[in-house]
Protein backbone atom coordinates (compact mmCIF):
# COMPACT_ATOMS: atom_id res chain seq x y z
CA UNK A 1 0.00 0.00 0.00
CA UNK A 2 1.73 3.43 -1.43
CA UNK A 3 0.98 6.30 0.98
CA UNK A 4 0.88 9.31 -1.52
CA UNK A 5 0.91 12.90 -0.34
CA UNK A 6 -0.17 15.98 -2.43
CA UNK A 7 1.32 19.20 -1.69
CA UNK A 8 -0.60 22.00 -2.98
CA UNK A 9 -4.25 22.02 -2.86
CA UNK A 10 -5.36 23.91 -5.83
CA UNK A 11 -7.43 22.46 -8.84
CA UNK A 12 -5.07 20.45 -10.24
CA UNK A 13 -4.48 18.31 -6.87
CA UNK A 14 -8.47 18.00 -6.59
CA UNK A 15 -8.54 16.35 -9.78
CA UNK A 16 -5.41 14.33 -9.24
CA UNK A 17 -6.96 13.27 -5.56
CA UNK A 18 -10.44 11.96 -7.23
CA UNK A 19 -8.21 9.85 -9.88
CA UNK A 20 -6.02 8.90 -7.36
CA UNK A 21 -9.18 7.11 -5.35
CA UNK A 22 -9.86 5.18 -8.54
CA UNK A 23 -6.03 3.15 -8.50
CA UNK A 24 -5.64 -0.10 -6.33
CA UNK A 25 -2.81 -0.41 -3.71
CA UNK A 26 -2.60 3.28 -2.54
CA UNK A 27 -3.97 5.56 -0.06
CA UNK A 28 -3.90 9.29 0.29
CA UNK A 29 -2.33 9.76 3.63
CA UNK A 30 -1.48 13.46 3.67
CA UNK A 31 -1.59 16.97 2.18
CA UNK A 32 0.14 20.23 2.90
CA UNK A 33 -0.51 23.73 1.44
CA UNK A 34 0.85 26.93 3.27
CA UNK A 35 -2.55 27.17 4.59
CA UNK A 36 -3.34 25.00 7.58
CA UNK A 37 -7.00 25.36 7.15
CA UNK A 38 -6.89 24.76 3.25
CA UNK A 39 -4.94 21.48 3.65
CA UNK A 40 -7.35 20.44 6.86
CA UNK A 41 -10.07 21.07 4.34
CA UNK A 42 -8.58 19.30 1.38
CA UNK A 43 -7.69 16.12 3.41
CA UNK A 44 -11.34 15.91 4.96
CA UNK A 45 -12.33 15.90 1.56
CA UNK A 46 -10.83 13.07 0.40
CA UNK A 47 -10.49 11.50 3.58
CA UNK A 48 -6.63 11.65 4.25
CA UNK A 49 -5.98 11.57 7.96
CA UNK A 50 -2.78 14.13 7.80
CA UNK A 51 -2.88 17.47 7.19
CA UNK A 52 -0.26 20.10 7.40
CA UNK A 53 0.38 24.02 7.46
CA UNK A 54 3.83 23.48 5.74
CA UNK A 55 5.57 21.77 3.08
CA UNK A 56 8.33 20.63 4.84
CA UNK A 57 6.45 19.55 7.90
CA UNK A 58 5.12 17.26 5.58
CA UNK A 59 8.50 15.70 4.19
CA UNK A 60 9.70 15.65 7.62
CA UNK A 61 6.82 13.37 8.42
CA UNK A 62 7.06 9.66 7.84
CA UNK A 63 3.06 10.11 6.52
CA UNK A 64 4.32 9.36 2.79
CA UNK A 65 6.27 7.45 0.84
CA UNK A 66 5.54 9.34 -2.49
CA UNK A 67 4.74 13.49 -3.04
CA UNK A 68 2.97 14.81 -6.20
CA UNK A 69 3.80 18.56 -6.31
CA UNK A 70 0.94 20.26 -7.52
CA UNK A 71 2.15 23.44 -6.36
CA UNK A 72 2.90 26.87 -9.39
CA UNK A 73 5.43 26.32 -12.03
CA UNK A 74 8.10 28.70 -10.10
CA UNK A 75 8.33 26.60 -7.10
CA UNK A 76 8.24 23.13 -8.52
CA UNK A 77 12.05 22.68 -8.38
CA UNK A 78 12.24 24.50 -4.72
CA UNK A 79 9.93 22.17 -3.66
CA UNK A 80 10.64 19.29 -5.41
CA UNK A 81 14.32 19.73 -3.91
CA UNK A 82 13.00 19.81 -0.46
CA UNK A 83 11.06 16.79 -0.68
CA UNK A 84 14.00 15.21 -2.09
CA UNK A 85 16.40 16.32 0.99
CA UNK A 86 14.33 14.52 3.35
CA UNK A 87 14.19 11.50 0.87
CA UNK A 88 10.80 11.68 -0.33
CA UNK A 89 10.10 10.04 -4.12
CA UNK A 90 8.66 12.75 -5.93
CA UNK A 91 5.90 13.20 -9.24
CA UNK A 92 6.37 16.84 -10.12
CA UNK A 93 3.92 18.14 -12.14
CA UNK A 94 5.26 19.61 -15.56
CA UNK A 95 6.69 21.59 -16.44
CA UNK A 96 9.35 20.10 -13.96
CA UNK A 97 11.12 22.99 -13.70
CA UNK A 98 10.87 25.89 -16.03
CA UNK A 99 14.07 25.96 -17.37
CA UNK A 100 17.13 22.84 -18.10
CA UNK A 101 18.79 24.49 -15.32
CA UNK A 102 16.46 23.92 -12.69
CA UNK A 103 15.55 20.35 -14.24
CA UNK A 104 19.41 19.34 -14.20
CA UNK A 105 19.56 20.23 -10.15
CA UNK A 106 16.63 17.64 -9.39
CA UNK A 107 18.01 14.96 -11.59
CA UNK A 108 21.09 15.18 -9.37
CA UNK A 109 19.42 15.71 -6.49
CA UNK A 110 17.04 12.85 -7.01
CA UNK A 111 20.67 10.66 -8.33
CA UNK A 112 22.77 12.22 -4.97
CA UNK A 113 19.42 10.62 -2.95
CA UNK A 114 18.62 7.72 -4.88
CA UNK A 115 14.90 8.30 -5.02
CA UNK A 116 12.21 8.27 -7.29
CA UNK A 117 11.80 11.21 -9.73
CA UNK A 118 9.31 11.56 -12.71
CA UNK A 119 7.77 14.54 -14.67
CA UNK A 120 3.94 14.46 -14.13
CA UNK A 121 3.49 14.61 -18.11
CA UNK A 122 0.30 12.96 -17.69
CA UNK A 123 -0.64 12.93 -21.88
CA UNK A 124 2.36 10.12 -22.18
CA UNK A 125 0.50 7.60 -20.17
CA UNK A 126 -2.85 8.21 -22.21
CA UNK A 127 -4.13 5.02 -23.70
CA UNK A 128 -4.96 6.48 -26.92
CA UNK A 129 -1.55 8.56 -27.49
CA UNK A 130 0.39 4.92 -26.42
CA UNK A 131 -1.44 3.19 -28.68
CA UNK A 132 -0.99 5.98 -31.09
CA UNK A 133 2.89 5.80 -31.00
CA UNK A 134 3.09 2.13 -31.68
CA UNK A 135 1.07 2.34 -35.02
CA UNK A 136 3.78 5.30 -35.51
CA UNK A 137 6.54 3.16 -34.57
CA UNK A 138 4.71 -0.23 -36.66
CA UNK A 139 5.19 2.14 -39.69
CA UNK A 140 1.08 1.47 -39.60
CA UNK A 141 0.39 4.82 -41.87
CA UNK A 142 3.94 4.56 -43.55
CA UNK A 143 6.52 7.19 -42.96
CA UNK A 144 5.27 10.05 -41.25
CA UNK A 145 6.06 13.38 -43.39
CA UNK A 146 3.86 15.83 -41.57
CA UNK A 147 2.49 16.41 -37.87
CA UNK A 148 0.01 18.90 -36.33
CA UNK A 149 -1.18 19.59 -32.80
CA UNK A 150 -2.57 22.91 -30.88
CA UNK A 151 -3.59 23.74 -27.20
CA UNK A 152 -5.13 26.82 -26.83
CA UNK A 153 -7.65 28.71 -24.75
CA UNK A 154 -9.24 32.03 -24.29
CA UNK A 155 -7.08 33.63 -20.86
CA UNK A 156 -6.85 36.53 -21.27
CA UNK A 157 -9.93 37.44 -18.77
CA UNK A 158 -7.60 35.93 -16.26
CA UNK A 159 -6.17 37.64 -13.44
CA UNK A 160 -3.19 39.75 -14.32
CA UNK A 161 -1.36 38.59 -11.08
CA UNK A 162 -2.25 35.03 -11.66
CA UNK A 163 -0.02 31.90 -12.90
CA UNK A 164 -1.27 33.03 -16.67
CA UNK A 165 -0.42 36.59 -17.20
CA UNK A 166 2.17 37.42 -15.07
CA UNK A 167 5.85 36.97 -15.86
CA UNK A 168 6.84 36.73 -12.35
CA UNK A 169 5.09 33.13 -12.31
CA UNK A 170 6.56 32.10 -15.39
CA UNK A 171 3.52 33.15 -17.33
CA UNK A 172 2.52 32.58 -20.96
CA UNK A 173 1.45 29.98 -23.10
CA UNK A 174 4.85 27.81 -23.81
CA UNK A 175 5.13 26.15 -20.18
CA UNK A 176 1.13 25.66 -19.68
CA UNK A 177 0.06 24.06 -22.54
CA UNK A 178 2.68 24.38 -25.41
CA UNK A 179 4.60 22.07 -23.76
CA UNK A 180 1.76 19.15 -25.46
CA UNK A 181 2.41 19.73 -28.60
CA UNK A 182 5.77 20.01 -28.48
CA UNK A 183 5.72 16.78 -26.24
CA UNK A 184 3.33 15.11 -29.06
CA UNK A 185 5.74 15.90 -31.94
CA UNK A 186 8.93 14.69 -30.13
CA UNK A 187 7.36 11.40 -28.68
CA UNK A 188 6.72 10.22 -32.37
CA UNK A 189 9.57 11.89 -34.05
CA UNK A 190 12.04 12.91 -31.87
CA UNK A 191 14.36 15.39 -31.54
CA UNK A 192 14.27 18.60 -34.60
CA UNK A 193 16.86 18.74 -36.40
CA UNK A 194 16.20 22.30 -36.27
CA UNK A 195 13.04 25.05 -35.38
CA UNK A 196 11.74 28.05 -36.01
CA UNK A 197 8.76 29.99 -33.89
CA UNK A 198 7.01 33.01 -33.62
CA UNK A 199 5.09 34.93 -30.89
CA UNK A 200 2.47 37.59 -29.59
CA UNK A 201 2.92 39.04 -26.31
CA UNK A 202 0.38 40.63 -23.63
CA UNK A 203 0.18 44.16 -21.98
CA UNK A 204 2.11 42.51 -19.17
CA UNK A 205 5.50 40.86 -21.17
CA UNK A 206 3.63 37.16 -21.37
CA UNK A 207 3.82 35.22 -24.54
CA UNK A 208 0.30 34.65 -25.32
CA UNK A 209 0.76 32.97 -29.15
CA UNK A 210 3.34 31.22 -30.13
CA UNK A 211 3.25 29.21 -33.62
CA UNK A 212 6.16 26.43 -33.99
CA UNK A 213 7.82 24.85 -36.95
CA UNK A 214 9.88 21.06 -35.99
CA UNK A 215 11.88 20.12 -38.81
CA UNK A 216 13.04 16.71 -38.65
CA UNK A 217 15.25 14.56 -41.43
CA UNK A 218 12.10 13.68 -43.71
CA UNK A 219 8.85 15.88 -41.98
CA UNK A 220 7.90 19.20 -40.59
CA UNK A 221 5.83 19.85 -37.50
CA UNK A 222 3.61 22.41 -37.18
CA UNK A 223 2.68 23.29 -33.67
CA UNK A 224 0.75 25.91 -31.58
CA UNK A 225 -0.15 27.48 -28.24
CA UNK A 226 -2.19 30.36 -27.07
CA UNK A 227 -4.11 32.37 -24.95
CA UNK A 228 -6.06 34.47 -27.06
CA UNK A 229 -8.68 32.22 -28.15
CA UNK A 230 -9.89 28.46 -28.32
CA UNK A 231 -8.67 25.78 -31.32
CA UNK A 232 -10.16 22.59 -32.01
CA UNK A 233 -6.93 20.41 -30.39
CA UNK A 234 -7.57 17.90 -33.04
CA UNK A 235 -3.70 16.33 -33.38
CA UNK A 236 -2.83 14.59 -36.99
CA UNK A 237 -0.43 12.78 -37.54
CA UNK A 238 0.09 12.16 -41.48
CA UNK A 239 2.41 9.71 -43.36
CA UNK A 240 2.94 8.15 -46.99
CA UNK A 241 0.10 5.01 -46.39
CA UNK A 242 -2.19 6.49 -44.26
CA UNK A 243 -3.20 9.35 -41.37
CA UNK A 244 -3.97 9.21 -37.40
CA UNK A 245 -6.32 12.03 -36.06
CA UNK A 246 -6.18 12.06 -32.26
CA UNK A 247 -9.67 13.40 -31.31
CA UNK A 248 -10.24 16.34 -29.14
CA UNK A 249 -9.07 17.75 -26.68
CA UNK A 250 -5.90 14.90 -28.25
CA UNK A 251 -3.94 15.64 -25.00
CA UNK A 252 -6.65 13.76 -22.77
CA UNK A 253 -8.41 11.99 -25.83
CA UNK A 254 -10.51 9.04 -25.34
CA UNK A 255 -9.69 7.75 -29.16
CA UNK A 256 -8.44 8.52 -32.45
CA UNK A 257 -9.39 7.91 -36.19
CA UNK A 258 -7.22 5.67 -38.55
CA UNK A 259 -7.53 6.93 -41.99
CA UNK A 260 -5.89 4.38 -44.99
CA UNK A 261 -7.20 5.01 -48.68
CA UNK A 262 -11.24 4.24 -48.18
CA UNK A 263 -10.46 3.00 -45.20
CA UNK A 264 -11.83 4.56 -41.95
CA UNK A 265 -11.37 3.13 -38.33
CA UNK A 266 -12.92 4.70 -35.27
CA UNK A 267 -11.25 3.85 -32.76
CA UNK A 268 -12.58 4.37 -28.85
CA UNK A 269 -9.90 3.61 -26.62
CA UNK A 270 -11.64 5.25 -23.43
CA UNK A 271 -10.35 6.11 -20.20
CA UNK A 272 -10.38 5.67 -16.43
CA UNK A 273 -11.13 9.12 -14.81
CA UNK A 274 -9.66 12.29 -15.83
CA UNK A 275 -6.77 10.32 -17.00
CA UNK A 276 -4.57 11.03 -14.02
CA UNK A 277 -4.56 7.19 -12.90
CA UNK A 278 -2.32 6.17 -15.83
CA UNK A 279 0.50 8.46 -14.36
CA UNK A 280 -0.02 7.07 -11.04
CA UNK A 281 -0.08 3.72 -12.25
CA UNK A 282 2.94 4.23 -13.62
CA UNK A 283 4.69 6.13 -10.49
CA UNK A 284 3.09 2.68 -8.11
CA UNK A 285 4.87 0.37 -10.08
CA UNK A 286 8.18 2.04 -10.04
CA UNK A 287 7.94 2.01 -6.79
CA UNK A 288 7.37 -1.62 -6.48
CA UNK A 289 9.97 -2.56 -8.79
CA UNK A 290 12.40 -0.48 -6.75
CA UNK A 291 13.04 1.81 -10.29
CA UNK A 292 14.15 5.38 -9.73
CA UNK A 293 12.63 6.39 -13.32
CA UNK A 294 9.94 5.81 -15.47
CA UNK A 295 11.02 3.77 -19.05
CA UNK A 296 7.78 5.40 -20.41
CA UNK A 297 8.86 8.90 -19.19
CA UNK A 298 12.35 8.96 -18.46
CA UNK A 299 14.78 11.28 -17.36
CA UNK A 300 16.13 12.02 -20.42
CA UNK A 301 13.23 12.61 -21.85
CA UNK A 302 12.49 15.18 -19.08
CA UNK A 303 15.75 16.71 -20.36
CA UNK A 304 14.71 16.56 -24.10
CA UNK A 305 11.53 17.93 -23.45
CA UNK A 306 12.48 21.25 -21.30
CA UNK A 307 15.62 21.82 -23.94
CA UNK A 308 13.29 22.21 -26.66
CA UNK A 309 11.36 24.46 -24.67
CA UNK A 310 13.80 26.63 -23.68
CA UNK A 311 15.11 26.60 -27.52
CA UNK A 312 11.62 27.69 -28.85
CA UNK A 313 11.99 30.69 -25.70
CA UNK A 314 15.10 31.52 -27.13
CA UNK A 315 14.00 31.47 -30.51
CA UNK A 316 11.03 34.55 -29.77
CA UNK A 317 13.05 36.29 -26.89
CA UNK A 318 11.49 34.54 -23.40
CA UNK A 319 13.10 34.84 -20.30
CA UNK A 320 11.72 35.56 -16.79
CA UNK A 321 12.37 38.30 -14.91
CA UNK A 322 13.70 35.80 -11.87
CA UNK A 323 16.15 34.28 -14.53
CA UNK A 324 19.54 35.47 -14.37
Amino acid sequence: MIRWGIVGAGNIAHTFAKDLALVKNNKLNAVASRSLEKAKEFAYTYGAPNSFGSYEEMFKSDTVDVVYIATPHTSHAEVSLLAMDYNKNVLCEKPMGVNLGQVQEMLDKAKEKKVFLMEALWSRFNPTIREVKKLVDNNAIGEVGYLKADFAFYGLDRDEQGRILNPDLAGGSILDIGIYPIFLSYLLLGMPKAMTAHSKFYKTGVEIQTAMIFEYENALSMLYSGLSSNSEMKAEIAGSLGSIFIKPRWHETTGYILEKGEEVSDVEVGKLGKGYTYEIEEVQRCLENGQLESDLWSHQNTVDLCSLMDSVRKEVGIRFPFES
